[in-house]
């Protein structure tokens, strides 16, 4: 797991400076909600999670809900200074949020939702493994208000999953996907391509096994190999090949054609959406600077340029809570030169996410080279990188922030 950032350390009640106050009224909020828990730790993951082996009383699945009920009492306290806004979109996020009862899930989102309140149009999104789900507990989610569910498929091929360390049986994804439509719900799947071992072929059939289930939406991602994880020890020790950077490309690019040809068009680098309405709002918020509040051990939030993090370890954060303290650990005040250049490298990804005339100044020259290498998708009011700028979006990003 990396380690968390340095910052200064926050007041124990979890109180905000006046400054993050500035235009909130401009601002959406959104919540995540992280869970922890995993039945296995996956070799390429440095998230924080946990299996169940490695937490006692008070900090285990059967506490999280009570935990994370006084998580949320004390941001209603921080925020009730601020403007009222109804949270627009909610995340939960992992770990694996359905290895909870999905009565769990219910009660923390009514939580958020007593708090603050929920937008009418409100996202309400979990991540889930396959093999975590049945058609009842779908319907349990879809009535307390759920709309969305991301599906961790990753691969379609028994022997990339054994690499990832996923456990799921490829055929369980496409009834999961199912239950989900059948509650009425939208459905993303989630892919991973560079997987050591992966062939053309198999990430091809895995492409054609996502497409073929007709989600609203695909989110398709390099493999990272992280240090500190099971798969960079296997990568040190030589074990496993790290990715190659043109087997990386070709696959995106493959991915690319199929998504497009299946009607699922690109809005962010790594995410395909059958239409505006079913690109995932939350993702959204993150990519434009709206307010969020991250609930749970290591999550992170930002509220009006300030970000916080929470103690990373669940006893850690359940204790802080127990004892009326915020559970955050560190805080930093972002400066205007540094919203700048995450606001450029955040939207620049996005297909319509920074306008020409939000580009630095001068920039114009290094536009026209853009155009010529074939980074850029002729576009008068929009940055709209091509296929091959999205291959290169951190070099576009490198460049243009030079002139910031």
């Amino acid at each position: 797991m990396p380690a968390q950032p340095d910052g200064d350390v926050p007041p124990l009640d979890g109180f905000l400076p006046v400054s993050a106050q500035a235009g909130a009224e401009s601002r959406t909020l959104s919540a995540y909600i992280h869970v922890p828990y995993c039945r296995v730790r996956c070799g390429y993951c440095d998230f924080n999670t946990y299996t169940a082996e490695e937490l006692g009383p008070g900090a285990n699945r059967s506490d999280w809900a009570g935990n994370l009920a006084h998580e949320v009492e004390l941001a209603s306290r921080v925020l009730a200074d601020f403007p009222a806004r109804p949270v627009s979109t909610v995340f939960f996020g992992g770990g694996t949020p359905t290895l909870l009862p999905a009565a769990d899930l219910a009660c923390a989102l009514e939580r958020v939702r007593d708090a603050f309140g929920l937008a009418e149009d409100a996202e309400v999104t979990t991540e889930a493994n396959p093999d975590t789900l049945s058609p009842e507990y779908v319907a349990q989610l879809a009535e307390a208000g759920f709309t969305r569910v991301s599906m961790g498929m990753q691969s379609a091929v028994p022997h990339v999953l054994a690499t990832l360390d996923r456990t799921h049986n490829p055929e369980q994804v496409p009834k999961a996907v199912q239950w989900v439509k059948d509650a009425g719900m939208q459905v993303s799947v989630d892919l991973i391509y560079g997987t050591p071992g992966e062939s053309a072929e198999d990430w091809q059939r895995s492409v054609e096994a996502a497409v073929a289930m007709e989600p609203d939406h695909i989110s398709a991602y390099s493999l990272i190999v992280e240090p500190g994880t099971k798969m960079g020890a296997q990568v040190r020790r030589g074990e496993l090949p790290m990715p190659d950077e043109d087997d990386l490309a070709d696959k995106y690019a493959a991915a690319d054609a199929a998504f497009s040809a299946a009607g699922l068009h690109w809005y962010e680098v790594s995410n395909w959406a059958r239409s505006a309405d079913h690109e995932c709002r939350h993702n959204n918020a993150y990519w434009t600077g709206q307010d969020w509040w991250g609930f749970g051990a290591g999550a992170h939030s930002h509220i009006g340029g300030v970000r916080f993090w929470n103690a990373k370890h669940p006893r850690a954060w359940a204790d802080r809570l127990a004892q009326g303290q915020s559970p955050a650990i560190g805080r930093e005040e972002l400066d205007a030169d540094t919203r700048r250049l995450e606001d450029l490298m955040l939207r620049a990804r996005i297909r319509r996410g920074m306008r020409l005339s939000e580009l630095p100044a001068g920039t114009g020259v290094l536009l026209e080279q853009f155009a010529k290498q074939g980074l850029v998708e002729p576009d008068e009011e929009w940055l709209a990188l091509s296929l091959r700028g999205r291959l290169m979006a951190d070099f576009i990003v490198r460049e243009l922030s030079e002139y910031l």
